[in-house]
């Protein structure tokens, strides 16, 4: 991957995966019908947060290469060199498949 993108505290950097452009009985979806997947793969994560108690730092429970599952509202669009990408913190992330 050419991206050299380092999100910082609890961020997450995820490629979304591509929206479904057929029904399962093999209806073409027109693009203005395509649902935003809300699932995608962990590009890069930041070192996580600083608890507001201790001062400690909580690493993040996901990794570069996790498939996650996230709300449909969920972080930031980030189109990059023809892609796009989504900026979120780990607290969008619903479910680790």
């Amino acid at each position: 991957m050419s991206l050299n993108a380092k999100p910082i505290g609890d961020r997450i950097l995820v490629e979304p995966a591509p929206a479904e452009t057929k029904t399962a009985s093999g209806i073409y979806i027109p693009e203005t019908a395509q649902e935003k997947p809300q699932y995608g793969t962990v590009i890069a994560v930041g070192p996580g947060r600083y608890s507001d108690q201790s001062g400690a730092l909580i690493p993040m429970t996901v990794k570069v290469g996790d498939k996650v599952l996230y709300g449909k509202f969920a972080g930031q669009e980030f189109p990059f060199e023809g892609k796009d990408y989504l900026i979120m913190r780990e607290s969008d992330i619903y479910v680790v498949l």
